[in-house]
């Protein structure tokens, strides 16, 4: 297991900024709250946040982008120098060629008043366009070769197509920042031997755990929404013993299962960005930094994962091999 002193620290996704039909967002709402919550963040020096040009569902779209730009700009100057808003961009249909991204790159910078420190794929095409990708990426490098953006990671990408992205991008003299991958108790495949998890420990590039407390079934949190409910009530009955040693590693730490479920993936050299809606969350959240799992707990855990039949969150379906 990673030392203390090694492992990484923890971010803030924001795919529920904006998004109606899995977390019930409503402006008038909820506006006010995710300010706060982003303020909170900064004072417990959560400082990276993960957003994408398709978050915000509907007449929403682009919205998680927008509200995290307008309260950067609130921020001080010293904040925001210590800010890292990444961004992923979509790789529609219609987006073709070296230059394909020019246009959605513009909004979103737009949309992020500036902020954006790092652009990132935001799935493989490998599966079913597998010529798109390549000049995409390639379009992508650029914008970091010009100094338009500072790094550049990719997102939902397997073990075999993470070390070609990687090499077509060495060969133009550009660093791969990180991947981001689903990862959780609920969906440890890229620790398996070979996975993501290994190139990255090999090829030095960030791992960063997206729906680290599995759209809260880790968390003890209740759904609010039809698609959520779904989810639970299929896995939810399965989670007993899980969540009796989340438990009593979480009695007398602070931070509840959540913090656990953190850990663990921060044991497993991953940061994980969580969900976060309200400063009740970053509270908690934050408070996971304060303590790490030991060599037990953490294998405790693993058992649990790794357990033959084991519930599983649904598989990304864009994920590359």
């Amino acid at each position: 297991m990673a030392s203390e002193r090694t492992q990484p620290g923890i971010g803030v996704g924001t795919w529920a900024w904006g998004n109606q039909f899995l977390w019930g967002y409503q402006p008038e709402r909820d506006d006010a709250v995710l300010a706060a919550t982003f303020q909170r963040c900064l004072e417990r020096r959560l400082l990276f946040f993960d957003t994408a040009d398709s978050y915000g569902t509907g007449r929403f779209n682009g919205r998680s982008e927008s509200l995290l730009g307008r309260f950067a700009l609130q921020a001080s100057a010293e904040q925001r120098q210590q800010l890292c808003i990444a961004t992923k961009l979509a790789p529609f249909p219609w987006r073709l060629g070296r230059r394909g991204y020019r246009r959605a790159f513009a909004a979103s910078q737009a949309r992020l008043q500036g902020q954006m420190r790092r652009v990132q794929l935001h799935w493989s095409t490998a599966r079913y366009a597998p010529w798109q990708e390549g000049p995409l990426l390639d379009g992508l490098a650029d914008l970091v070769r010009e100094g338009a953006v500072e790094s550049l990671g990719v997102s939902n990408v397997g073990p075999q197509r993470l070390r070609q992205l990687h090499q077509r991008l060495a060969d133009q003299g550009v660093r791969l920042s990180s991947l981001q991958v689903q990862l959780s108790l609920l969906a440890p495949q890229p620790l398996e031997p070979g996975g993501v998890a290994q190139v990255c420990r090999e090829l030095g590039i960030e791992l960063i755990a997206y729906s680290p407390l599995a759209l809260g079934l880790l968390a003890g949190s209740r759904p609010q929404t039809a698609a959520r409910r779904s989810l639970f009530r299929r896995l939810e009955p399965q989670l007993e013993s899980l969540h009796g040693t989340m438990d009593a590693i979480a009695a007398n730490r602070p931070g509840g299962r959540a913090a656990v479920a953190l850990n663990w993936c921060r044991a497993h050299g991953a940061m994980p960005i969580p969900g976060l809606r309200t400063p009740q969350q970053v509270e908690a959240t934050a408070s996971a930094l304060g303590w790490t799992l030991s060599a037990d707990e953490r294998q405790a855990l693993d058992a649990h994962a790794q357990r033959p039949g084991a519930p599983r969150m649904p598989a990304n379906p864009f994920q590359s091999a």
